[in-house]
């Protein structure tokens, strides 16, 4: 079974999410892309938001967005409940993006790393599993207050 990743973009991070969407095809992967689907000014929360709901829904484990600088992208899909999206810039952050916060969502500069480095990124951010453990017990007290159950 192909696994689906879903990737969205504004116009900052057009370039490097067809870049993407083109290497994880060749790697085997599906591609749900929510675009956007040219380099003309967008605002990031009408590509992001679709991605972030469906993530929340279970609809997929887990997905990609760029913005020029990542933070909007980021700040937007953190909004919705059990989305953990983690702004990396290298390959270490991301792999510890999964190893320890269990990010599901992997939130990429796009206008200050190299298509090269994000494919990288990416690689390590799917292939990496969460360690669990004591890290489990953090993640749980991510969620707001009104959804924990330690109160």
């Amino acid at each position: 079974m192909e696994q689906i990743i879903p990737i969205a973009s504004d116009h900052g991070g057009f370039e490097m999410k067809q870049y993407l969407v083109e290497k994880l095809t060749k790697a085997g992967y599906k591609v749900h892309d929510y675009g956007t689907f040219s380099p003309e000014s967008v605002d990031y929360p009408d590509m992001i938001h679709p991605l972030a709901s469906a993530i929340e829904a279970g609809q997929y484990p887990l997905g990609i967005i760029l913005c020029g600088s990542g933070n909007g992208a980021q700040m937007t899909a953190n909004h919705h409940h059990n989305v953990r999206a983690a702004l990396c810039w290298n390959v270490e952050l991301s792999k510890l993006a999964r190893q320890h916060n269990n990010a599901n969502v992997l939130a990429l500069p796009g206008r200050f790393i190299s298509n090269e480095l994000a494919w990288e990124m990416v690689q390590a951010f799917l292939h990496t599993d969460f360690e669990g453990g004591r890290h489990k017990r953090r993640i749980e007290k991510i969620e707001p207050i009104e959804k924990r159950n330690d109160e």
